[in-house]
């Protein structure tokens, strides 16, 4: 089943607040800036990004990390990668565990 766009802008808001949450609550030093839909995480050890935004056109969240793109589709109760079949709680740990060089749980669900 399609996500309507107001549930697809809702689930965009609720993850963002979420991900900030986890963040300031992780024991890692990522910073976090947020510009309207987009969320970019840096790390501080090594300066690395890890960049979340909205295609509402798409009706998809995409990560941008130094291993690749990826395209996420809300199906709910969470968003989906197309690609590696990864929930966004998983891809984001897994690329920033890459990015980090060291293992990275933001504890998401």
């Amino acid at each position: 089943m399609t996500a309507s766009q107001a549930d697809f802008d809702a689930a965009i808001e609720r993850t963002l607040i979420e991900i900030e949450d986890a963040l300031d609550d992780c024991e890692w030093d990522i910073d976090y800036e947020r510009a309207d839909a987009v969320l970019t995480l840096t790390l501080e050890d090594n300066g690395s990004q890890v960049i979340l935004s909205r295609q509402s056109a798409n009706r998809e969240l995409w990560v941008a990390a130094r291993s690749g793109g990826y395209h996420l589709a809300f199906e709910p109760p969470g968003w989906k990668c197309g690609t590696t079949g990864e929930d966004l709680p998983t891809l984001l740990d897994r690329v920033l565990t890459e990015q980090q060089g060291e293992p990275v749980s933001l504890g998401l669900k």
